[in-house]
């Protein structure tokens, strides 16, 4: 999958709200595309609005997943300060896309970041070694898309996720990451506020 995550004018100094921005685009097409391979490979889903509960859990399983990456490039500051504007623009782009399908009249962002909430404190048990989910921690992100998707094939749902969608999800999103932040995970990255420290 590719996705454009440079900057046209790469001199110019940009916040980190500014960098979660485009991380939160980087990640929202990460979902869009994992939802299109599932449904490609027969993982259907019915209603417009079940395939929003699939790309809501996708995009929680990034967002934490962007957060342990972020631990060695990022004080807790900064990352706490990136993790939030990322989080608050997927919310208003899942927002926008619930208006979309079912009308204005109601606001869609607070139960995105509830189930967000949720979803950090599941993932937070689970390990993260060398920069990659464990085994629980894809399971788990299975057993959600598998819920999301309801119970057609759901036998082969997690599998599929777990096995072939996990490993390009992370590997589109470390680029993106990489292209933000700089390429090395082993030195923290340069950002507006001055030289990040390892938390």
């Amino acid at each position: 999958m590719r996705i454009r995550t440079r900057w046209n004018d790469k001199k110019k100094q940009r916040s980190l709200e500014e960098i979660a921005g485009v991380v939160a685009f980087v990640e929202w097409r990460i979902a869009g595309q994992t939802l299109l391979n599932l449904e490609n490979e027969g993982f259907h889903t019915d209603t417009q609005l079940q395939r929003l509960e699939v790309l809501q859990e996708l995009c929680a399983f990034l967002v934490h997943v962007s957060d342990r990456l972020m631990h060695a490039r990022l004080d807790e500051e900064q990352r706490q300060r990136f993790i939030v504007a990322l989080a608050l623009k997927l919310a208003d782009t899942y927002h926008d896309n619930r208006v979309d399908f079912e009308g204005r009249g109601q606001d869609f962002r607070q139960p995105f970041i509830d189930l967000l909430n949720q979803r950090m404190a599941d993932y937070a048990e689970f390990r993260f070694d060398d920069g990659a989910p464990g085994y629980a921690f894809k399971r788990y992100l299975g057993e959600c898309v598998t819920n999301s998707m309801g119970p057609r094939d759901s036998k082969w749902i997690s599998d599929q996720v777990m096995e072939i969608e996990v490993p390009a999800m992370l590997k589109t999103l470390r680029k993106g990451l990489d292209d933000q932040l700089g390429v090395d995970d082993d030195q923290p990255a340069e950002v507006p506020d001055g030289s990040a420290q390892s938390s």
